[in-house]
């Protein structure tokens, strides 16, 4: 067989060789990447043996050299294996204990090319280099695991007489708000306001998220905090008991209209007595050591850039001031043991107590660490505390974690002893990083094992399927069903992981930040303050939700679900986003299909291990491949609103016309259909008509 390299079908004639002509590379064909089949571990030790594999066209090449930057070494690779379609050169390194960078040189008589994390260049791009980073190594149960993330106050409400009473507080100059109705909108301003979910509530529900296929269960904080979101935390010591469990209460609620926080007392007891905290630090144990009984994970939200006003350090609002064994905070005493804590500026005591806040904001004073060794000991504590007996979380997402500390320096040095803490106490333990833009300072293998993935997979896949912004704030229609602008910003954003960080990245479709994504396919600019909630739920898509979660259980990283996605949520950005689950309203369907795709998601190795290849693309139309040596799938998303016949070059996955492709699921307008529908490769092609607004997933399979 030989292909010309202008055309992407095979021609079926015998390879001449005939003097002064000479073949034409074949730049398709050329592939490596970190995964498992070209690197051999792909997650090596110090001074390891590692096997690296290349492949090219069979018949097409001279030779492919491995080209070692940091040691300026170019090695000649060998052919080692071949098939029908492929041959496979590789080569043997030993690693000492530091940072390889590498890429490939490949000779075909006259021309000349380079290959590297962006694929084929034709030139040498340092940037884009291979990178092996001995040591560096993810939990393997995290690599394609299927992630829930729970806002607890609205996921279920399992114990009643922990619920946050009217007025029961003062928060942000106005008191608490007990919601009695599961389903009322979220307010514009809606941070003083309870539901009512709590871990109990989570325990109540482990069989349906066992049902659904969930590996892990990452939760938003849960630690003592004044408000619904709890990214102000107050106590990092303890679960809040509002989530957890109050065995004791003392005093009444605020009279309606009381302003002070004099007459809080039943807050003060619930949530600074320590017979209710540990009370609630027991209730997690129990939860966890269920969770674990069922084969899943547990990651906890860890908010260490800033705390909140009430943080008993701080005491701003008073809290801890009288209370027994707790010592005065740094507003309330300039003798506080606490006072380095934070960065006060301004005169002399009493004066001087305006202080550092994050973004601004006196509710969320910034952590003084460098000038605190007592804080960053105490938080280093923390970081093991919960990863280790009896606790034994599974990891940590840190919230905003690059804005930790005043210098970029100072944050490295931070994650870095984070890191080694963490691992130490439990080395199956994830890290995970809310980051935005180019993570890959944090990702060599001493600080983040992998971060919240924006821009290698919301961001893109939002862009392509709705034209929305993240948080429909903007509508742009030229990014809207381009799949140029989808796989340069794939490749762009996919090549700044490695691959043991891109194997664990969170690929999320909404989150607590963000709106909802079935809100996106309306393709609507709006929030919640401007259009009203019920403008989030008018003119959505649900076939262009299916599609983004065949794309989400298909992609490299780990399928994140927030919570009621798959039961049908809709929500303008937060916190219009934090709506209830609908228990007993929810959409059955997209339920249903949620649980076959994560089915099919963890039956095969190479949709959670395996490479990816772009395969095809134009308006409103995706095709990619996921492989390994085992299974080939192919991926096709028609995003329009009529059917259309592709024709996908299968060949580079490494389908043939002896292979057998089988449809195991496709999505449509009316839902999703399991029918196993058979094709025939044409050509080292695969034809395929596929239905308006569609998901599909096709393999290999034996012939038929």
């Amino acid at each position: 067989m030989s292909r010309n390299n202008n055309s992407d079908k095979w021609s079926k004639v015998t390879k001449v060789y005939i003097k002064n002509i000479e073949p034409t590379l074949n730049q398709r064909a050329l592939f490596s990447d970190g995964t498992i089949n070209y690197r051999i571990p792909n997650e090596p030790m110090p001074y390891e043996t590692v096997t690296i594999r290349f492949r090219t066209e069979k018949d097409n090449v001279d030779a492919v050299y491995l080209i070692i930057e940091n040691e300026n070494q170019k090695i000649r690779m060998e052919l080692t294996s071949f098939d029908e379609i492929f041959d496979y050169y590789s080569i043997q390194i030993k690693l000492e204990d530091k940072k390889v960078e590498y890429f490939f040189e490949i000779n075909a008589n006259s021309n000349l090319c380079y290959y590297n994390r962006q694929g084929v260049s034709m030139e040498i791009q340092q940037y884009y280099n291979f990178q092996i980073m001995p040591g560096f190594h993810t939990p393997d149960w995290a690599k394609g695991a299927v992630f829930y993330q729970i806002f607890v106050d609205r996921f279920f409400n399992g114990d009643a007489s922990n619920d946050v009473l009217d007025n029961e507080y003062i928060y942000i100059g106005e008191g608490t708000r007990e919601v009695n109705r599961w389903d009322k909108y979220p307010d514009s301003m809606g941070v003083r306001e309870f539901y009512g979910g709590d871990l109990s509530g989570v325990m109540k529900k482990l069989d349906y998220l066992q049902e659904l296929g969930v590996d892990a269960i990452y939760f938003n904080p849960i630690f003592v905090s004044p408000s619904n979101h709890k990214y102000d935390i107050q106590d990092y010591d303890y679960v809040d008991p509002h989530y957890g469990a109050i065995v004791k209460e003392k005093g009444e609620v605020l009279d309606e209209g009381d302003k002070s926080n004099e007459r809080a007392y039943r807050y003060i007891t619930r949530v600074t007595d320590k017979e209710n905290l540990e009370a609630s630090n027991q209730l997690f144990i129990e939860l966890v050591n269920e969770i674990h009984k069922r084969g899943m994970k547990v990651i906890l939200d860890g908010v260490f850039n800033h705390c909140g006003s009430f943080n008993k350090w701080l005491d701003r609002e008073r809290i801890y001031e009288n209370q027994e064994g707790y010592d005065k905070g740094a507003y309330i005493s300039e003798d506080s043991p606490y006072r380095t804590f934070f960065r006060f500026r301004g005169g002399n005591w009493p004066y001087n107590k305006q202080y550092d806040g994050w973004w601004g904001h006196d509710t969320l004073p910034k952590l003084n660490y460098e000038e605190s060794d007592k804080l960053f000991d105490y938080i280093m504590e923390i970081a093991r505390k919960w990863v280790s007996p009896p606790f034994n979380a599974d990891g940590w997402r840190l919230d905003v974690a690059a804005d930790l500390g005043y210098s970029n320096e100072f944050n490295h040095r931070f994650w870095k002893l984070f890191r080694k803490n963490v691992k130490e106490a439990n080395p199956n333990a994830i890290i995970i990083a809310e980051h935005y833009g180019d993570p890959s300072s944090w990702l060599r293998g001493d600080e983040w094992d992998t971060v919240m993935n924006y821009d290698a997979f919301m961001e893109p896949i939002t862009w392509f399927l709705t034209g929305v912004e993240k948080h429909s704030d903007e509508y742009h229609g030229d990014l809207f069903g381009s799949s140029e602008n989808f796989f340069r910003s794939m490749k762009s954003s996919m090549v700044k992981f490695t691959t043991p960080s891109l194997e664990v990245s969170m690929n999320e479709l909404s989150n607590h930040d963000h709106s909802r994504f079935l809100t996106r396919t309306n393709r609507k600019v709006g929030r919640t303050n401007t259009a009203g909630p019920r403008e989030a739920e008018e003119g959505i898509n649900k076939a262009i939700f299916r599609e983004a979660v065949v794309m989400q259980m298909t992609w490299p990283g780990a399928p994140t679900i927030y919570y009621g996605d798959e039961a049908g949520v809709c929500g303008w950005t937060d916190p219009d986003n934090r709506r209830t689950y609908p228990w007993g309203r929810e959409d059955v369907e997209l339920i249903e299909l949620h649980k076959e795709l994560i089915r099919i998601h963890k039956d095969y190795n190479a949709l959670k291990r395996g490479s990816i290849l772009f395969l095809g693309g134009d308006y409103q139309y995706l095709s990619y491949g996921r492989f390994n040596e085992e299974d080939k799938f192919v991926v096709i998303i028609n995003n329009i609103e009529y059917e259309r016949t592709f024709v996908i070059p299968v060949w580079e996955i490494g389908i043939t016309d002896q292979d057998r492709l089988v449809r195991l699921i496709q999505t449509t307008e009316e839902g999703y259909n399991l029918e196993a529908v058979h094709y025939q490769v044409e050509e080292d092609h695969l034809v395929i008509r596929v239905p308006a607004y569609s998901g599909t997933i096709v393999k290999n399979t034996e012939a038929y």
